[in-house]
């Protein structure tokens, strides 16, 4: 990091992400970097969601640290139907997940990627800010129904146990405590205790000067990933 003035930081989803992030930063503080654009994860700061809040504790250790520094916190990234942990999230116009009927926030990975990039470019005016990122707010129900419009084939949502990710995530390794995290919060928005409510946020439009990508564009751009 010598003669590094801006750092894009983003952590893995293990909880080794606190110690990386505190020895990457210290690094960071000793070669004079200025500014941390960090790109943790949703959620307000009182969430209860574990490790929603573990992102955070890593942007309190930033601020500690005395760096100016922006944090971004998208929500559930569209991509994440085109496949995650390389298994396909859509199979033969299925979509399974784990959050009952729930109403989610979702944003595209190339919204966040030009959000972070702006960020950096004109990190002045962006510094001490926390971005949330989410530009579409569907049930994963509506957002079957908007492929099925916008590709013309069928396609459907079927909701599944939340116990069903958690033993599939350790199956392939996983790390077991971040994955926990994450089927405990599965859990809630499947019995309808949402962590949160799903919300679009204001900020590309503020940032980019367009609106964020929506479910119906993001269908259009990725046809043949969608395509069986």
């Amino acid at each position: 990091m010598q003669d590094i003035d801006i750092v894009f930081m983003m952590t893995g989803y293990t909880v080794d992400m606190f110690r990386q992030s505190k020895a990457f930063l210290n690094i960071a503080k000793i070669e004079g970097v200025k500014h941390i654009v960090h790109l943790g994860a949703c959620g307000d700061d009182d969430t209860m969601v574990a490790h929603w809040g573990w992102q955070q504790f890593v942007e309190r250790y930033i601020e500690w640290s005395g760096f100016s520094f922006t944090h971004l916190r998208p929500d559930i990234y569209m991509q994440n139907l085109l496949g995650y942990g390389g298994t396909r999230a859509v199979d033969g116009g299925v979509i399974q997940h784990y959050v009952g009927d729930a109403r989610i926030s979702w944003v595209d990975c190339d919204d966040v990627a030009e959000v972070a990039r702006t960020c950096i470019v004109n990190w002045s005016e962006h510094a001490g800010a926390t971005y949330r990122l989410a530009s579409d707010v569907k049930t994963f129900s509506e957002v079957a129904a908007e492929l099925s419009t916008v590709l013309g084939k069928p396609f459907t949502y079927e909701p599944r146990p939340a116990t069903e990710f958690l033993e599939k995530a350790v199956a392939v390794g996983a790390d077991g405590a971040y994955m926990h995290s994450a089927y405990e919060n599965y859990a809630a928005y499947t019995a309808g205790r949402e962590p949160e409510p799903g919300a679009p946020f204001s900020i590309m439009q503020k940032i980019l000067r367009r609106p964020g990508t929506t479910w119906a564009e993001f269908a259009q751009r990725h046809r043949a990933d969608f395509d069986y």
